[in-house]
């Protein structure tokens, strides 16, 4: 982002800024806000002032880190904005941040505070508003919470004119306030599960000290999203690449609410696909939206350039210029249209301007970021302020399916990715049945929704089986499903035993070429989900 007010949602008045000192929980604390109906947005710490005067927040919150204010270089915000008379919530790091900049004494805790704590609160009127219980201890009656420590610092002595409100066992000064200057912090991470009451403690913030009203929601993002759209379009043709998961779906159906007829979306058959997936796709976004749907059997060209490949990264890269160059014909034949739709999410934006830096490139991924600078469209991205959830909550506001919202995710690449080796014909058919045959039981078992992905892999390898008291010699098919909040870390699912020898045992008799059934029992990290 190169400009904080650039992105802002001008609809909504009342909106929290989030400066992101490199904690792995600054998305949660975005998420939390926009949870409680207000709109966030996530900057890097070192935002320049200027830029956050423009944002015209209602609240500040710095987020956590793992850093200490006292290493050769500490992250840090620019410090008018203690003086900009803007609400402020310092979070762990946050917290010592403005202890240490006011003249506050920060110090080395005697032992790392990490996990559960409970939390003594002091003061009640306002951030605490209708939090924690009354109990009786040897010190008398208190009023405690539990909350969520991470921090190797601690603070000894709050800075003059803080008031503590709240302390534990090991922090005595736990949560401390500037009540004239309207700055509050916190040593604890209100925004995780593990503490109980940490979304109330946000509203308190939200609602009692910055005086914000709860307008965020996926209605008025619908209205405001479509206005912008058309207003920007005009009468200009526009392009989508639908590939018939959730965002793509979303960020289609949006924009054709918007500009009806003007837009023309393109389905890629790379011949990758899911069992009946094109069929599928098709279908619903003809019949159902009636979306001008072009679909393009490019089966034949992926295979050719894909044989005798084996290099998982040659796959996704000759994948990624296959599809560019299937859509490049499309859109040279469509007079090629002014607009491109892009299913950018906020996560991704958020990467890509994260205070610690972009991320280390574990695998390349295949999206349609790729097309804009061979093609030189402009660009509308109706979903990059959104979460994944956010994005779901748009879809069911515009009365897409659930069968569509919350299909599991599917690689750019396919299924190519999901075969170890080379990728033929023969094993795509191997795949397609055992694949679908993971999805039936998945859903006759009621697993589907609370699962992120569930999908099976071909591996390179064969072993001796008997089947019909004769011997087999055949590929081995292995199982993975994970658990996820948004794919950045999963685990593992335990699904119940029954369930896998039902899969099993159909893929060995329904699928002539697989003879033995393995079950991924690996957690990302340090496995990523896909196995290529």
């Amino acid at each position: 982002m190169s400009n904080v007010s650039d992105q802002a949602d001008r609809l909504h008045a009342d909106r929290v800024l989030v400066l992101d000192f490199g904690s792995q929980y600054t998305q949660l604390i975005a998420r939390r806000i926009r949870e409680s109906r207000v709109y966030s947005e996530i900057h890097p710490c070192n935002t320049p002032i200027s830029a956050v005067r423009d944002f015209k927040p209602k609240g500040i919150i710095l987020s956590g880190s793992p850093a200490s204010v006292y290493d050769n270089t500490p992250p840090f915000c620019p410090p008018e904005i203690l003086d900009m008379g803007v609400p402020i919530l310092g979070i762990c790091y946050g917290m010592q941040w403005i202890t240490h900049r006011m003249s506050g004494a920060v110090s080395k805790s005697a032992r790392r505070e990490y996990g559960r704590a409970d939390l003594v609160i002091d003061d009640d009127t306002d951030l605490f508003k209708d939090v924690g219980e009354a109990s009786r201890s040897a010190r008398g009656l208190e009023r405690t919470t539990t909350v969520w420590m991470s921090h190797g610092d601690r603070i000894d002595r709050a800075p003059d004119g803080f008031d503590v409100i709240a302390h534990t066992a090991n922090s005595p000064t736990a949560a401390m306030r500037h009540e004239k200057r309207r700055i509050y912090a916190i040593q604890f991470h209100p925004e995780v599960a593990h503490t109980p009451q940490g979304a109330q403690i946000l509203k308190n913030f939200l609602y009692r000290i910055c005086g914000c009203v709860p307008t965020w929601t996926m209605k008025a993002y619908l209205d405001q999203a479509v206005e912008q759209i058309r207003r920007r379009v005009g009468d200009a043709g526009v392009l989508c690449a639908l590939s018939g998961g959730v965002d793509s779906a979303v960020a289609a159906v949006l924009t054709h609410r918007a500009v009806g007829d003007q837009l023309t979306c393109v389905f890629v058959d790379n011949g990758l696909l899911r069992h009946k997936e094109a069929e599928q796709v098709t279908e619903t976004f003809r019949k159902t939206f009636k979306l001008n749907l072009r679909y393009v059997d490019a089966s034949k060209s992926f295979l050719k350039k894909l044989k005798g490949v084996t290099d998982p990264e040659r796959k996704r890269r000759i994948i990624g210029r296959q599809f560019i160059q299937a859509f490049e014909d499309e859109a040279k034949d469509l007079g090629r249209p002014e607009f491109l739709v892009q299913g950018t999410l906020y996560p991704d934006v958020i990467e890509s301007v994260s205070f610690k830096g972009p991320s280390a490139t574990i695998k390349t991924h295949h999206n349609v970021g790729g097309l804009p600078m061979r093609m030189r469209f402009k660009l509308i991205e109706p979903l990059r302020e959104l979460f994944k959830d956010e994005v779901r909550r748009l879809g069911e506001e515009m009365g897409l399916s659930e069968e569509i919202l919350w299909r599991h995710p599917f690689p750019g690449p396919g299924l190519a990715v999901r075969i170890i080796g080379e990728v033929t014909r023969k094993r795509l058919e191997l795949l397609r049945e055992a694949d679908a045959i993971v999805e039936d039981e998945i859903r006759k078992a009621g697993l589907y929704r609370p699962i992120w992905q569930a999908f099976a892999v071909l591996l390179p390898i064969k072993t001796v089986g008997v089947m019909g008291d004769e011997r087999t010699y055949e590929h081995v098919a292995a199982v993975r499903a994970v658990q996820s909040q948004d794919g950045m870390t999963a685990d593992w699912a335990r699904l119940p035993h029954e369930v896998l020898e039902a899969i099993s045992n159909r893929i060995v008799n329904e699928v002539r070429g697989i003879n033995r059934v393995v079950y991924d029992i690996s957690s990302k990290p340090p496995s990523t989900i896909e196995w290529e």
